[in-house]
């Protein structure tokens, strides 16, 4: 179970196979459309054109079906957290933020179960939700389990029309029992704290401030002695230290004497022997990654190592078992693996489970052969996920295939084209395969015809057929009457058929080989050039996300320089 990434949806993955109070941390950054307008938010399924809500709405649920029947069993468990969706959904309707909180609280109720009594839950959203969510976690945990609302500043600033700019995300930190897992955390001071209150310099140029070394009322043993003359028991006081740490402490040269007589000594506080101050609720000095980042791998929400090492750092020891439901790419699983935490990783989407795999491997000797829990490895399991949803068919198709997909992690229409695949064409050349998956029973040789249209209109070279069903004679005649296509490795056939039962069994189509790196941090590895790129393909089975939005004209050698050029100034 632990280091171990599950595709698939969390709640199935939850209650299938995580036992109870196994887990010691629970990072969650559930998706939500932070961008969503209110009026958007809360119109009724048929008040609003269903593409403007799926446009809308694409990061999250919508109320339907689904919906209705996690609603439903929620209310079947009779808590308080059934009471207060209840509630909700008298105040709110049947709208798409009902749907996020009622598909929240039946992971929430499951997330509280696999925690240990000792663990901590952190869930990360914006404004627009968090108060909502908070009054779940309250049902669930109870509200004296309330510990913080930690704000993060993820933007220096944001421009608004009518309203101040948002620039903080709301961490919602809950602990378990009332005895959980807390390691003090601290910050470096303030530099105007500094000047203001460390203003005595050592000759060695070490900063310190003064601080008493008595404290209020009197003591009978050794702290209310008699030092140096001095009695501090006349003074309705006592000495911090017994005179034995005070004669060491003097001997080190950490005492200050006073020039009067009289006066008392006071602590001399090293700047350099100070943790700092201890980590408050409102975190300033965590950046969001900016475009250029070394770790950024162009994921839409991603979130900055630093911050997951933070709170993995304050609530979890070595060894600890965290747990990231909605692992997106990666960040907390990384993070915990750097910090010699045990993880478990959950992904409702192929694209994002790859792109993790990619990056622990890429970033972590000791990470070989992570083995994916949920991903089709025989031809039941490949139905039943086309069934489930078509998208996730073509993307993991694509992915097993050895080719990218063209739209990864984004749903709609794809021109014809589900991946692509890129090689070498010649000296200065780059060739393109463009990829067609598909998941259903009814296949003909129309689908061929389609492929050979892409083909030329996309300006590729050869073109690869994926179905998850036996190709018919006619299918298989219509690829063979494309011909053969002259590359610099040699003839391929122009279109070529494969069943996800050959994939399956390690069969590939003929194809040159191919360009293999998968982001900015891959190119920064390779050298951020194509002849580096080259000298290391054959050791990264990783593929490289298309610049979005081009033209049908747009060539592969045009999209392939332009990723080049942005490497190399990311470089």
């Amino acid at each position: 179970m632990e280091n171990t990434l599950y595709f698939g949806d969390n709640l199935d993955i939850l209650r299938e196979y995580v036992k109870d109070e196994t887990v010691d941390l629970v990072y969650l950054d559930p998706p939500f459309n932070s961008n969503a307008t209110y009026n958007v938010l809360f119109k009724a399924p048929t008040g609003e054109p269903a593409e403007a809500q799926a446009e809308a709405f694409v990061d999250t649920w919508h109320w339907g079906p689904e919906a209705a029947a996690g609603y439903s069993e929620v209310m079947s468990t009779g808590s308080e957290a059934a009471g207060i969706l209840r509630a909700l959904r008298s105040f709110f309707g049947e709208n798409d933020l009902m749907a996020y909180l009622t598909n929240m609280t039946a992971r929430i109720i499951e997330l509280h179960r696999v925690m240990k009594p000792t663990a901590s839950l952190y869930l990360h959203c914006d404004p627009t939700a968090s108060h909502y969510l908070k009054i779940i976690l309250d049902g669930i945990f109870g509200p004296t389990q309330f510990k913080n609302e930690v704000i993060w500043k993820r933007t220096s600033a944001h421009s608004s029309a009518k309203r101040y700019g948002p620039v903080h995300d709301v961490l919602l930190f809950y602990a378990k029992g009332p005895t959980f897992t807390w390691n003090k955390l601290f910050q470096p001071y303030d530099p105007y704290y500094i000047e203001q209150f460390y203003t005595h310099v050592d000759t060695d140029g070490r900063r310190w401030r003064r601080s008493d070394l008595t404290g209020a009322g009197t003591r009978n043993g050794e702290t209310g002695k008699i030092w140096r003359g001095i009695d501090v028991t006349a003074k309705g006081r006592h000495w911090a230290y017994p005179p034995a740490d005070l004669e060491k402490l003097d001997e080190e040269g950490k005492i200050h004497w006073p020039k009067k007589a009289n006066g008392v000594p006071q602590m001399k506080r090293y700047l350099d022997e100070q943790p700092g101050t201890p980590l408050q609720d409102v975190w300033t000095d965590l950046p969001p990654l900016h475009n250029l980042a070394a770790e950024r791998l162009g994921y839409p929400t991603q979130k900055p190592l630093s911050l997951l090492e933070r709170i993995i750092g304050a609530s979890s020891n070595e060894g600890d078992l965290i747990l990231d439901p909605f692992c997106g790419c990666g960040t907390t699983v990384h993070a915990a693996h750097s910090m010699s935490r045990k993880w478990i990783g959950v992904d409702v989407t192929h694209y994002a489970v790859t792109l993790i795999e990619n990056r622990l491997k890429a970033s972590f000797d000791d990470i070989e052969d992570l083995v994916v829990s949920g991903r089709p490895r025989d031809m039941e399991a490949a139905r039943d996920l086309a069934a489930r949803d078509k998208y996730q068919f073509q993307w993991w198709a694509t992915w097993l295939l050895g080719a990218h997909a063209y739209k990864e992690g984004k749903k709609g229409a794809d021109r014809g084209i589900d991946g692509l695949y890129f090689f070498k064409n010649g000296p200065m050349g780059t060739g393109l395969v463009v990829v067609s998956v598909k998941g259903g029973e009814n296949v003909g040789p129309s689908m061929i015809r389609d492929l050979r249209g892409t083909i030329e209109r996309e300006d590729a070279n050869l073109g690869v057929f994926v179905t998850l069903t036996k190709p018919t004679p006619k299918m298989v005649a219509e690829a063979s009457g494309a011909g053969r296509v002259k590359t610099a490795h040699g003839y391929f056939p122009k279109i070529q058929i494969v069943t996800i039962d050959d994939l399956l069994a390690g069969k590939r189509p003929d194809m040159p080989p191919g360009y293999v790196v998968h982001n900015r941090m891959e190119m920064r590895k390779a050298g951020g050039t194509l002849k580096k790129v080259e000298k290391v393909s054959n050791q990264l089975s990783f593929t490289f996300p298309i610049p979005g939005g081009k033209k049908a004209k747009a060539s592969a050698s045009s999209l392939w320089d332009e990723y080049v050029k942005e490497a190399q100034a990311d470089k």
